[in-house]
């Protein structure tokens, strides 16, 4: 019975990751978002979703969960932590997948970064997990994702209109 449970499970998640694959590429197409962005999104679902299939599975078979248990309330201490920190690389990830599914701006376009005296403007070479990468004439500039998120961003030419 337990076997059978297991691969109910491992199917069960299987047939998630590959709906879940398809309409990330189908809203990564339609947004004309690249690659290599999609591919951060997706990697990050399928650690979701491996995760689970794998606590599921070890639910079916009885597994102390004692020592486990304390693990991972340890692990969750320090990504609640992580999550409320402004600078930690978990937030970074988290605005990531944000900026995926709800940035106005694409790679190519101008937008400037307003913070006062501090502010930034370039053309979006790259947004990858962690920042985004600006580049203005001669300098890059490499901008965090949570910060951006934080920032008001003006989008000054879109890719297509730049000379």
């Amino acid at each position: 019975m337990a076997l059978l449970l297991s691969l109910g499970v491992l199917a069960g998640a299987f047939i998630l990751h590959t709906l879940i694959l398809r309409s990330l590429d189908r809203f990564a197409s339609a947004k004309e978002v690249p690659l290599k962005r999609a591919f951060y999104i997706k990697r990050f679902f399928t650690i979701v979703i491996v995760f689970t299939a794998a606590v599921t599975v070890a639910l079916i078979y009885s597994v102390d969960f004692k020592g486990l248990l304390l693990f991972t309330s340890s692990v969750f201490a320090v990504v609640g932590v992580a999550l409320f920190a402004q600078w930690s690389i978990l937030s970074n990830v988290t605005a990531s997948i944000l900026i995926f599914f709800n940035f106005p701006a694409r790679i190519g376009d101008r937008i400037k970064i307003v913070d006062g005296d501090n502010s930034v403007e370039g053309s979006i070479i790259e947004i990858t997990l962690f920042n985004v990468i600006l580049e203005n004439g001669t300098d890059r500039v490499i901008y965090p994702n949570s910060l951006l998120l934080q920032k008001p961003v003006v989008k000054t030419q879109k890719a297509e209109d730049a000379p």
